[in-house]
């Protein structure tokens, strides 16, 4: 499962220009957007859904949980196939078309829960794409042939998972964070033994450096600044953190041990010098950064009695939006809700953005004053959310659910969905989807 103020200056982003306009139209390189945030940032699009799709081209794929990633005019994507043997492919499709570009795969024995496939985002920059599969491999590929430039097994190098259930380390449901690139490393959570998080040579896959000790989990790091310090904000399966992406020092850290095991699906959300995170157990939490030197203090800290019985926002696989005072995502059962940032209260909560059910999941990204929302029914949404309530303009279906990834309520489309070139890319077990969103 898979499952944030950044500086552009973090990522490479590749910028084009519509033929006939002057209309910017980005890529979506990286989990979560160019800036790993959920923001969105192309104009021309349209106003509200026609009867049906405008869909594109629709590729084959197998099972898995990757959201595919939009780089130079290629669709990145990983999957999963279990016949004549387990193997892990990471696919490369031609955006406008949808015709294969290249494609890698690999053995891989999952030894894991949730078999569906990989779950982290392939990330691109500088001309290469960076994937991590679900039991650790971790593969740089030229972007444009498929050539592998280099490979690390991390669970063999690292002891990630062994016999010894009291020492093993290795997330249940496998190895989920998406790769992020900082001034010429590649950086991972990883969960290993005084190596929760490991740096890596972009071009060689030399290990950089490492740190904490803390378990993994299922969190991307996301960047933020506090004075004139980079910091990398690390969720873990004990702690959140703030990392120096240079060289691994650890600036601060908040403990935060879960009650039942690390479950963290959720990006940290970075804005107005605050931290935000949210667990399917354990509540959320709301971190204060010092806005000139890297210090935080804990804000507040509200968790429910249990799944049911909830306080603010219990999140499991989606990372909530920060839309000025206020805090949207979805809580354990379906509950879109409204939280007022500064104290984590409930301001309103909805039941019809999504069927209710135990992990029912919307991914949300921000275009302007609108928010688009993919559920895991395969509805693209166009809404506003306020604390007045949450308003659709538009829905329709892009893509039909899948059982693979959840074999129940007639399958799930839990992946994120890559917004860029004026489309959206949506994947379930079966296929990837390209969707015309321009007016």
């Amino acid at each position: 499962m898979s499952h944030n103020s950044l500086a552009c200056v973090f990522v490479t982003v590749a910028v084009y220009f519509h033929p006939t306009t002057d209309a910017v139209a980005d890529d979506w390189p990286q989990w979560r957007g160019p800036t790993r945030d959920g923001v969105w940032k192309e104009t021309g699009l349209l106003k509200e859904f026609s009867t049906e799709p405008k869909v594109k081209w629709r590729a084959e794929i197998g099972s898995g949980y990757s959201g595919p990633t939009v780089s130079d005019g290629r669709v990145y994507v990983m999957d999963r196939m279990t016949e004549p043997e387990q193997i892990e492919r990471v696919l490369c499709f031609a955006a406008d078309t949808g015709a294969e570009v290249w494609k890698h795969q690999y053995p891989c024995e999952y030894r894991i829960g949730y078999t569906a496939g990989p779950r982290a985002s392939v990330t691109v920059a500088d001309g290469r794409a960076y994937s991590y599969g679900a039991m650790g491999q971790l593969i740089c590929f030229d972007s444009s042939t498929g050539q592998v430039m280099w490979e690390k097994d991390l669970n063999k190098a690292y002891s990630i998972q062994v016999q010894d259930r009291v020492a093993n380390r290795m997330p249940i449901w496998g190895m989920s964070c998406s790769p992020l690139i900082y001034d010429g490393k590649v950086i991972l959570q990883v969960g290993a033994v005084d190596a929760g998080v490991i740096a890596f040579d972009a071009k060689t896959g030399d290990e950089v450096w490492k740190a904490t000790d803390d378990r993994g989990q299922y969190s991307s790091p996301v960047l933020t600044k506090q004075g004139d310090q980079d910091v990398l904000v690390c969720w873990t399966g004990d702690s959140v953190c703030g990392l120096s992406p240079h060289d691994g020092k650890v600036f601060w850290s908040i403990e935060w041990t879960p009650r039942n095991m690390p479950i963290g699906c959720a990006s940290p959300v970075i804005e107005d010098n605050h931290v935000f995170c949210t667990s399917f157990y354990d509540g959320s939490m709301m971190i204060r950064l010092n806005p000139t030197k890297p210090t935080v203090e804990k804000v507040w800290h509200k968790i429910g009695d249990n799944e049911r019985q909830t306080q603010a926002l219990h999140s499991i696989i989606s990372t909530p939006i920060w839309i000025d005072d206020h805090i949207y995502g979805v809580d354990s059962h379906g509950e879109l809700r409204c939280l007022e940032a500064e104290s984590g209260d409930r301001v309103w909560e909805d039941l019809t953005a999504v069927p209710k059910a135990r992990w029912s999941t919307i991914h949300f990204v921000k275009n302007g004053d609108r928010t688009w929302m993919f559920n895991e029914r395969g509805e693209l949404i166009i809404a506003t959310l306020s604390p007045a309530g949450f308003k659709v303009i538009s829905r329709v279906k892009i893509i039909e659910p899948t059982t693979t990834q959840l074999n129940q309520r007639n399958g799930v489309c839990w992946s994120h969905p890559a917004f860029a070139q004026k489309c959206v890319f949506a994947r379930n077990d079966k296929e990837l989807v390209c969707v015309d969103l321009s007016e």
